[in-house]
């Protein structure tokens, strides 16, 4: 795997963990103030820093599964009955 398609993969595994773990221990507030920016349905302490360092940590973690299966052949589409032929 090149440097450029590992980009492409990470970028595509943190994007999708994002999403997953944004509505992770979210508790919406009881009551929006309208006056202050609030709105009801917003979480009340949405700890998005908190979501950034684990979509990251994460993203990395299952990057590194995703290139070890890639690299070790396991799984190879040069040789199965899909491969371009030459």
């Amino acid at each position: 795997m090149g440097w450029f398609i590992g980009f492409v993969v990470y970028a595509l595994v943190w994007w999708t963990l994002l999403f997953c773990i944004l509505p992770v221990g979210v508790r919406p507030q009881p009551e929006g103030v309208v006056e202050e920016g609030g709105w009801r349905g917003a979480p009340a302490a949405p700890l998005l820093g908190r979501k950034l360092l684990w979509t990251t940590v994460l993203s990395g973690v299952i990057w590194l599964g995703i290139w070890a299966l890639v690299e070790s052949d396991v799984i190879s589409f040069r040789d199965a009955w899909l491969a371009i032929p030459d």
